[in-house]
């Protein structure tokens, strides 16, 4: 297994903890059997092929259409390789994150991602098992590894798999630093430029007449500064009364990891 793997895992694995120690892990307030056939199914294709494929190929065609360009970026400064990281896999996947909840066929591949009840580490990698297939980000990301970015994309995407994780887990390790005072400053900048729990949960929230919730904001992955820069931004500090989606009907398992197979009238755009 790859060193980004393993990391990735314990990084998850720890979390996964914290969550069961708190109060349940395979066991959330409001889950259904399909919530759990979603993400046993969603979250290993995504993770032990889609992804990988999806580099492998990215990688394969570049190797293709540009045989004379392998490593041609080896040797350009380190912060101008994060940068074009962040650009053309970070900002890449805000705008697809943003379509997503924009474009009626697009949401529908990524409705599995908000239909659970609750905010865990379980829902991190949950999506259509065809939503990543067409993630411009990940394609990027092969093509910059082809072109030298390898060595930097490793701890890159480890750290941003700690955001992302973080974010999305009950486990609210932002709500007692806003407590304290003299780290307010400090939390001001934080939220501006990571996504944190109390951001991330309230795009995930179901009622927008909580006054927390911002399902057609708060995009960002690794970094929420696009948000501030996009102007999709909603900073609260709080967390919003209920999770979900709002205003749709439930859809069944089978129609929320491989839709356009699988559709019903209930698989349309929140």
């Amino acid at each position: 297994m790859k060193t980004e793997a393993l990391w990735i895992a314990a990084i998850f694995a720890a979390f996964a903890l914290l969550e069961a120690m708190r109060g349940g892990f395979l066991r959330k307030a409001g889950q259904t059997r399909s919530d759990i056939l979603v993400e046993l199914i969603g979250s290993p294709v995504l993770l032990l092929l889609t992804q990988p494929l999806v580099l492998f190929l990215s990688y394969q065609a570049m190797a293709w259409a540009a045989p004379e360009h392998a490593g041609a970026l080896i040797g350009i400064p380190l912060l101008a390789k994060i940068a074009l990281l962040l650009v053309f896999d970070d900002m890449a996947q805000y705008w697809w994150h943003r379509a997503s909840h924009s474009f009626t066929w697009l949401y529908n591949l990524h409705r599995a991602h908000h239909s659970g009840s609750y905010m865990s580490v379980r829902i991190v990698f949950r999506n259509n098992v065809f939503y990543y297939l067409t993630m411009p980000s990940l394609w990027f990301s092969g093509a910059l590894i082809y072109l030298g970015l390898g060595s930097v994309y490793v701890p890159y995407v480890v750290i941003k798999q700690l955001v992302i994780i973080s974010a999305h887990s009950d486990v609210q390790w932002d709500r007692p630093l806003y407590r304290i005072a003299w780290l307010s400053p400090l939390m001001w900048l934080v939220e501006r430029t990571i996504s944190t729990p109390s951001t991330h949960s309230a795009h995930h929230g179901k009622h927008k007449a909580d006054g927390v919730t911002h399902y057609k904001g708060n995009f960002g992955n690794l970094l929420f500064f696009w948000d501030v820069l996009f102007r999709t931004a909603k900073i609260t500090r709080r967390y919003p009364d209920e999770i979900g989606i709002e205003d749709l009907p439930p859809i069944t398992a089978a129609e929320q990891l491989a839709w356009p197979l699988f559709r019903s009238e209930g698989t349309r755009r929140t």
